[in-house]
C-alpha cells in the first residue's frame, strides 16, 4: 500500500497539472497536425527527469523501477482534438479561467483526463516495490480513430495486462464500452423510363433492406451495454426525376456489444439482405472489464457507480481489460465554449491515485 496523498502534494500536483492543460489548450492540435502538443508532454517530463519516447505524435514513459517480471498497467489519453465549430464566443485556443471553470477547446475531452493522468503518473513514478509496472501514453488521432495514434504505439509497448483510458465519465467506472463498425451498402436493380414500366428500382430494394435493419435482428442483449444499434445515417440514388436508378447506396452505423463479434454482424446482415455490405474497418471492438477486477472494485469501494458506454473511444484499440475513466463530463465534448471545472481536475487526480493506492 502507498502513503496516502497529503492535501499539499495534491494541490502542488493539480497546479502543475492545470498549468499543463493551458498549455495544450494554447496550441493547437487536430487530429494528425498534433506535433506541438506533443512537443508539449515531451517539455512536461524533460522538466521532470522522465525519460520518455515519442513515436510521430504519440509520447509514452513508464516508472523509473519498471520490472520485466511484474504485470503492467497503462494509463491513457489522447491530445488531438476535433476543429472547433463556428459557434464559439471565445477564443478556442486562449485558456480562459472564469468562475471556478477552465474554457478552451480540449479541456474538457480529453484534455483534464489527460493531465490527471498524467499527474498520478508522475506521483507514483520514483516509487519502488509496486505490484505493477505503470505505463503513462499520450496518443494522437483519437478523434478521427487513425491509425498513427494508440495503435501506432502498441507494438512497443510492453504487454499490458490491463488499462485505464481517460475520457471524461465524471470518473464513474465505464466497465464497457460499445464498437464501432461502418458499413456502406449497395442495393442493385437496372435503369430504366420512370413514365414507362421500364427499370428495376434499386431504391426499393434498398427500403427492403432498411426495414430489415430496423426489425432489430441481433436479440442478444448485454447486461451493460444493452442491445446492438444500427442506424441508417446516409442514403444516396438517383440522378434525375425521369430515370428509374440503377443503384441505391447506404451507410449504416452499428454500436456493437460484446455479445456479438463485429464480423458476427457483418455475416449475419450479408445473409439477410441484398445490397453488397462493405465494412470500413473491422478496428474498433467491443471492449469490457470484469465487475470484480481489482480496479474496479477500487472505484465501487470510493463510491462510483459503474455503467456501459455508448460512445467510442482508442479503449476499442486494446486487447487487455480496459476501464474508461476520467474527470469532465461528456456531454461537454465538441460542443462551442467547452470547458471543465478547475475542481474536476482535482477530484479527477485524487481519485486516480486512491484508487490505484488499493491495487499498487
Amino acid at each position: 500500500m502507498i502513503s496516502q496523498l497529503t492535501a499539499y502534494s495534491l494541490e502542488t500536483q493539480t497546479e502543475s497539472a492545470i498549468d499543463l492543460l493551458k498549455r495544450l489548450i494554447a496550441t493547437p492540435s487536430l487530429s494528425r497536425e498534433e506535433a506541438g502538443t506533443a512537443l508539449v508532454i515531451e517539455q512536461f517530463f524533460r522538466k521532470r527527469g522522465i525519460p520518455y519516447r515519442r513515436t510521430k505524435n504519440n509520447v509514452w514513459t513508464h516508472n523509473r523501477f519498471f520490472d520485466p517480471a511484474k504485470p503492467t498497467l497503462l494509463l491513457n489519453s489522447h491530445h488531438d482534438t476535433v476543429k472547433p465549430n463556428a459557434s464559439w464566443t471565445f477564443d478556442p485556443f486562449q485558456p480562459l479561467e472564469r468562475e471556478g471553470k477552465l474554457y478552451g477547446l480540449g479541456s474538457n475531452d480529453a484534455g483534464g483526463c489527460l493531465v490527471s493522468l498524467i499527474a498520478t503518473f508522475c506521483h507514483f513514478y520514483d516509487k519502488k516495490e509496486l505490484a505493477y509496472n505503470i505505463v503513462m501514453a499520450a496518443t494522437a488521432e483519437e478523434e478521427i480513430s487513425g491509425r498513427e495514434g494508440l495503435e501506432m504505439i502498441l507494438p512497443e509497448l510492453p504487454p499490458i495486462d490491463f488499462a485505464i483510458v481517460g475520457e471524461p465519465t465524471q470518473m464513474q467506472l465505464a466497465i464497457a464500452e460499445k464498437g464501432l463498425l461502418v458499413l456502406d451498402c449497395t442495393a442493385r436493380g437496372k435503369s430504366g423510363h420512370a413514365a414507362r414500366d421500364e427499370g428495376d428500382n434499386a431504391i426499393y430494394y434498398a427500403i427492403k433492406d432498411i426495414e430489415w435493419l430496423k426489425s432489430n435482428p441481433f436479440p442478444k442483449i448485454s447486461p451493460t451495454l444493452g442491445p446492438v444499434k444500427l442506424s441508417v445515417t446516409i442514403i444516396n440514388a438517383g440522378s434525375q426525376h425521369n430515370v428509374v436508378p440503377d443503384t441505391c447506396t447506404f451507410t449504416v452505423d452499428v454500436r456493437a456489444t460484446e455479445q456479438y463479434t463485429l464480423e458476427e454482424i457483418i455475416e449475419t446482415i450479408r445473409q439477410n439482405i441484398r445490397s453488397t455490405v462493405q465494412p470500413r474497418s473491422i478496428r474498433l471492438k467491443p471492449s469490457s472489464i470484469p465487475i470484480d477486477h481489482p480496479i474496479v472494485q477500487a472505484g465501487i469501494a470510493l463510491k462510483r457507480e459503474t455503467y456501459g458506454s455508448p460512445t467510442t473511444s482508442d479503449q476499442a484499440l486494446l486487447d487487455c481489460p480496459s476501464l474508461k475513466c476520467g474527470p469532465g463530463h461528456s456531454e461537454r465534448s465538441h460542443t462551442a465554449d467547452e470547458f471543465i471545472y478547475l475542481r474536476e481536475i482535482e477530484q479527477g487526480i485524487e481519485l486516480y491515485i486512491r484508487m490505484l493506492e488499493q491495487i499498487l
